[in-house]
C-alpha cells in the first residue's frame, strides 16, 4: 500500500498532532522511502542494529517507539549518518511514536501490559509533559503471585521494592522511565506501581510512602506498544510484520 496512506492512518489513529511530547521526539514519519509499504518491522529503538534487522526481514517500514532525534539537532555524521544511510540504502521508511503510543487506549504500552497482567483498567494514570502516559486498574492478588505474573509477561523478574500492602489491589502502570511518578501513584490512591526504571532516590520515595514498586526494565516494558501497533496495522491492511528484538537489559 502507499506509504502516505499508512502514515495518514497512523497519525489519526495515534492522534499524533494532539499529543504533546518532548520537541526532539518528532512523532510521525521521520524518514520516507520510495512510497510503498509491503512489509512492516517493529522495534523499541531506532539504532544501526534494528535497521540491519529490518533489512534482513525485507521490511520497507520500521515502526519504533524511540526514533532518530533524541539528541536534538545534530550533524549527519558518525552513528547518526550510519542509521539514516542504512534506512535510505534499504528503502526503509521510519515511523516513530513516543507519548502517542505510551498512552494509547488500545495499543499503548501501558494498556497492553495491563491487559496481559490481568488488570481491569479503570482509567488513565501518570502525567508527563501534561500528557497521560499510563493506566491504572484493579485486581486482587498476593505480591508473590503478582511477581510471578510480571516475570512471565516481561520475560525476567523485575526489581521489586516491597513497601506497600501484601495484597495488590490498585495498580498503576507507566512504562519506560516512570520512577518519578511514585508520588503520583500515591496521590491516586494506588498500592502498587509498575514501570521500567527509576533513579536511585526513588527507593526512599517508595519506602517512605509505603508503595509497592516494580522496575521491569525500560526496554522490557516498552516492547508491547510497537508489537500491538504493528499487529493492528497488519490486520487492517493485510501486511506481514515482524518484531525486531534488540534488548538492552536496561
Amino acid at each position: 500500500m502507499r506509504l502516505e496512506d499508512l502514515v495518514r492512518y497512523c497519525d489519526a489513529y495515534l492522534t499524533i498532532l494532539a499529543v504533546g511530547d518532548a520537541p526532539e521526539a518528532l512523532n510521525g514519519l521521520q524518514v520516507a522511502n520510495g512510497g510503498e509499504v509491503t512489509r512492516i518491522a517493529a522495534a523499541v529503538d531506532l539504532c544501526s542494529a534494528t535497521v540491519r534487522m529490518a533489512a534482513e526481514q525485507h521490511a520497507d517500514l520500521l515502526l519504533v517507539h524511540h526514533g532518530l532525534f533524541w539528541g536534538g539537532l545534530r550533524p549527519l555524521v558518525g552513528t547518526q549518518f550510519d542509521r539514516v544511510a542504512g534506512l535510505i540504502h534499504h528503502n526503509i521508511a521510519l515511523y516513530s511514536a513516543h507519548l502517542p503510543l505510551d498512552g494509547h487506549a488500545d495499543v499503548g504500552n501501558a494498556a497492553v501490559l495491563a491487559r496481559k497482567l490481568g488488570v481491569t483498567i479503570r482509567g488513565g494514570f501518570g502525567t508527563w509533559r501534561e500528557q497521560i502516559c499510563g493506566v491504572w486498574g484493579e485486581l486482587e492478588v498476593s505480591r508473590e503471585r503478582w511477581m510471578g505474573r510480571l516475570t512471565e509477561v516481561l520475560g525476567a523478574a523485575p526489581r521489586a521494592l516491597l513497601f506497600g500492602p501484601p495484597i495488590v489491589r490498585r495498580v498503576g502502570i507507566a512504562t519506560g522511565g516512570g520512577g518519578s511518578m511514585i508520588t503520583q501513584a500515591v496521590a491516586a490512591g494506588l498500592d502498587t506501581f509498575v514501570t521500567g526504571e527509576g533513579a536511585h532516590h526513588t527507593y526512599f520515595d517508595a519506602e517512605e510512602l509505603h508503595l509497592n514498586v516494580y522496575y521491569g526494565g525500560h526496554y522490557a516494558t516498552e516492547t508491547f506498544g510497537v508489537k500491538a501497533l504493528a499487529e493492528h496495522l497488519a490486520a487492517k491492511f493485510g501486511l506481514p510484520w515482524a518484531f525486531l528484538d534488540h534488548p538492552t537489559g536496561m
